[in-house]
């Protein structure tokens, strides 16, 4: 039995026990309480990474211990897996990383293999790719395809379910030829005339799609900005832009920048492959993005540009708004969005911003939930779902 099992009896017992894994065990922290077993592993677990370097050393106590040293981080990886949730370990990764100035470690495969995947792992990953030896190169492939597989599998299935509907309505045509009728569709619209003598329905409306059903309806963009704020993002477009390539109804191009501007769409195939042709950090040269994007527009009514960018622009603020402004004129549906993650807004350019949404592109973050909602809204030209917190 641990000791939290012990005091689940004891409420009291149980939330000293608590205070005192979250405190730390100084002197002032006003527990009292000790610890053995299973929570003093936990708490030593804790205290190497969040502990303070000034702090008196026990016998279980590793506060001395993670350092650069890649046999004592391996161990303390593996503790961390026994004594916490998924959830929490990741976390604790990250800060790892962040604090601790770990991220070279992972250029050893095998500490690769020790922590648990996540997005922030891989955009970790991406930002040191061009450091990394070809010794670790496939085993962060591996990790990385890993996170792409389980995104995959959470986003795929709802994303081509939402946008095939979205592409359904946005072709309805009111009066089809007989062989274009939506039956299904028509029926439910017009059960109010159904004639119980006939045991018919009479169809005042008739519901279907044009002859060009099955060619490409809709084109879109994906614009990505490759900042290092951006990592998270990139990982979450990269998956659905394949998920994108993959519907036949929709042609999509994948475009990353910096100051540069890479298009990445032969490689939609395989979003590792994607992951792996960006480079994370440098500038930012929105202008130049979506001129480039726009060069590549050839039916604007049937084309959504999604950019994906906090809007800390280094190019030419005026002409980017003025691009923004004449994509929109011509028809194309225009989406910025200041996050593609489970994260939240970022830090972002309010003024360009305010200056989008003036322009009739409000700009604010989405999920990866909420992405196939913001699509569809676009593919069908109705007002974009935006998250009232970012409105």
């Amino acid at each position: 039995m641990t000791n939290g099992q012990a005091h689940a009896d004891d409420p009291d017992r149980e939330r000293l026990r608590r205070w005192r894994l979250v405190l730390g065990g100084d002197p002032a922290d006003g527990t009292g309480c000790a610890l053995s077993g299973r929570d003093a592993a936990m708490d030593g677990a804790l205290t190497a990474l969040y502990g303070k370097g000034d702090r008196p050393r026990t016998g279980r106590d590793r506060a001395a211990g993670l350092g650069a040293s890649a046999p004592s981080v391996a161990r303390w990886l593996g503790d961390i897996r026994t004594y916490f949730p998924s959830s929490v370990v990741q976390v604790m990764q990250r800060d790892a990383i962040d604090r601790l100035g770990l991220a070279t470690l992972l250029l050893e495969p095998e500490m690769l293999e020790a922590v648990e995947a996540d997005v922030h792992l891989v955009g970790t990953l991406l930002s040191l790719n061009k450091a990394m030896p070809e010794t670790t190169r496939q085993t962060a492939r591996a990790v990385v395809r890993k996170v792409v597989e389980d995104l995959e599998k959470r986003l795929a299935t709802r994303t081509r379910a939402t946008l095939t509907g979205a592409l359904d309505r946005s072709a309805r045509v009111s009066r089809p030829r007989h062989h274009d009728i939506d039956w299904n569709r028509t029926i439910a619209a017009n059960l109010k005339h159904y004639l119980p003598q006939y045991r018919t329905v009479v169809p005042e409306r008739l519901i279907g799609y044009g002859r060009a059903a099955q060619s490409v309806k809709k084109e879109v963009v994906l614009c990505i900005d490759q900042s290092g704020s951006m990592a998270a993002s990139v990982v979450h477009a990269s998956v659905f832009g394949a998920v994108l390539a993959s519907m036949r109804s929709i042609s999509t191009r994948l475009v990353v920048f910096d100051t540069a501007v890479v298009d990445l769409t032969d490689q939609l195939d395989d979003p590792v492959d994607v992951l792996f042709g960006t480079q994370l950090g440098g500038g930012t040269d929105i202008n130049r993005a979506l001129a480039y994007c726009q060069s590549r527009i050839t039916r604007p009514a049937e084309t959504v540009v999604v950019l994906i960018s906090d809007l800390y622009e280094g190019g030419i603020r005026a002409e980017m708004l003025k691009r923004v402004a004449a994509m929109k004129a011509s028809g194309v549906q225009f989406v910025a969005l200041l996050a593609l993650s489970d994260e939240g807004a970022p830090a972002y350019d309010r003024e360009h911003a305010a200056a989008l949404a003036a322009l009739g592109a409000p700009a604010f973050a989405c999920t990866p939930d909420l992405f196939p909602e913001v699509m569809a809204a676009a593919i069908e030209k109705r007002p974009l779902p935006v998250p009232d917190a970012t409105a």
